[in-house]
């Protein structure tokens, strides 16, 4: 199932006695219809009451009692005339997730001037009521149903939705110690654990090795697959047994991460497997990217983590790539090399390009595994959570691929709007040269998220805050 068929919405549209019945019970279907359309799984309440929707205190219990058996994911309650305030910010409080308030646009008044609905004075009420009691909630501006802004809002905090459902069920696999040069990636594993409940698995790599030997002794009909999928898609400069270790790897990371419910891998990519097995991860962990299973390189916890959370905000779209911030374009002032040895997904290869499976360009001994593209532009967003003295914060900037010089490894160039806007706040900020990158512009998704999670700060560089509260509600 995908992630955005997996996202399960409790949906407690609201009513008051003293509006229309009718046209409440109306708006509750052609609301629901609406967003079955976009492909959700939903969870109602036609069966607590006779109408299906929030009406009285008696029906707090019944609903925040089936939304926690089915264990959804968020809430959404339009407001189908005025709504019930206390009713809806209650459930909304007991059952602690996401929680969604919009309202349909009121028709014009009836030729004798009464209106049937008021469902914009009702989403004041309630919005009042939610900060009384501490609610954390978005909104969507009262708006038509068959509106753009409609459904961009409603995909956007479904998009969120997704990010602190996963951000609130993280186990990262640790695979490996950090290389020890590298400071930079130090993190402090109790407070992750204590402040996000981000859990880190450890996995010793005799442990791995021996799995991966077993695989390449005894492969199976995934190991198969994946092994010709290499050999009919790409050049392969190797040795066969390097190959076969290498996709050894690869399916060894995948059953791992199956069973034992890992979000994400964070990888010692060198010095030591190649000393045992002569190759490096970059080939495996482009192969486990396009199955969305992210993997840091350098044992990077905060990396893998980021690149879960971006995921996350892109639901079942292009798979996320992890990169280094590299060098500056020799030509252009705004624009930067993202780059990495190799592990950046094959399904983002640019149209045209060779892929190519290299021996190593940089460590010593030139150990096997490295993919050699360059990836498609367009849209890209660039993210990094990361934290230090107890602070945390998650970077996210908007930019666009463009073109410059060829580079070995897995590479792309691009262009920003102020390139030393970025770097100061990257120099000042937690962060380090290690990003997440997807295709697509996910700020408006991230600001969104950053509402439920408590203890993390989005840092903001390009679009501004104002540019997406514009993009959300402000243009009909």
């Amino acid at each position: 199932m995908s992630q955005k068929q997996d996202l399960l919405i409790g949906y407690a549209p609201t009513r008051r006695n003293v509006f229309s019945r009718e046209d409440a019970l109306k708006y509750k279907v052609k609301t629901l219809d609406k967003i079955k359309s976009f492909g959700y799984q939903i969870i109602d309440i036609e069966d607590i009451n006779s109408e299906g929707l929030l009406l009285s205190d008696g029906d707090i219990n019944k609903v925040v009692k089936k939304f926690k058996e089915k264990n959804v994911d968020c809430i959404f309650s339009p407001h189908c005339n005025f709504g019930t305030e206390n009713v809806v910010a209650k459930v909304a409080k007991e059952v602690g997730k996401p929680f969604l308030l919009w309202g349909p646009r009121d028709e014009a008044p009836l030729p004798d001037g009464s209106r049937l609905r008021d469902s914009q004075c009702g989403l004041f009420a309630t919005s009042k009521i939610l900060q009384r009691l501490n609610v954390p909630f978005s909104y969507i501006i009262n708006s038509r149903i068959d509106s753009e802004v409609f459904k961009r809002g409603f995909n956007n905090f479904t998009r969120a939705a997704n990010v602190v459902k996963s951000f609130g069920n993280l186990k990262i696999g640790q695979i490996g110690v950090r290389p020890g040069d590298f400071w930079s990636v130090i993190c402090n594993e109790g407070e992750l654990l204590e402040k996000f409940n981000i859990e880190i698995v450890p996995f010793n790599l005799i442990d791995i090795v021996k799995k991966v030997r077993e695989y390449v002794n005894n492969p199976t009909d995934s190991f198969n697959e994946t092994l010709n999928f290499i050999k009919e898609n790409m050049k392969v400069e190797t040795t066969e047994e390097e190959l076969r270790s290498i996709v050894g790897l690869k399916e060894t990371l995948k059953t791992i991460a199956i069973e034992q419910g890992i979000s994400a891998f964070a990888i010692q990519c060198w010095t030591s497997l190649q000393d045992m097995i002569g190759v490096v991860p970059c080939l495996a962990n482009a192969l486990l990217f396009d199955e969305k299973i992210p993997v840091a390189c350098e044992t990077d916890i905060c990396g893998a983590v980021t690149s879960v959370i971006t995921q996350a905000a892109n639901f079942d779209g292009d798979s996320v790539f992890f990169a280094d911030i590299t060098v500056r374009h020799p030509e252009d002032d705004n624009a930067e090399l993202l780059w990495h040895c190799g592990p950046f997904p094959f399904s983002l290869k640019k149209e045209g390009e060779e892929a190519i499976i290299s021996k190593h360009f940089i460590l010593d001994g030139n150990p096997s595994g490295t993919c050699n593209w360059e990836i498609k532009g367009g849209d890209i967003s660039i993210v990094r959570f990361d934290g230090i003295n107890g602070k945390y914060s998650l970077f996210v900037g908007h930019c666009k691929g463009t073109t410059g010089p060829k580079n070995k490894g897995t590479y792309i160039w691009i262009k920003v709007n102020d390139w030393s806007e970025w770097e100061e706040k990257l120099i000042y900020g937690p962060y380090i040269h290690h990003v997440a990158g997807v295709h697509g512009k996910i700020a408006p998704v991230l600001y969104e998220a950053i509402r439920y999670i408590d203890g993390l700060e989005l840092d903001l560089v390009d679009p501004t805050e104002r540019e997406i509260k514009n993009l959300l509600i402000h243009k009909n």
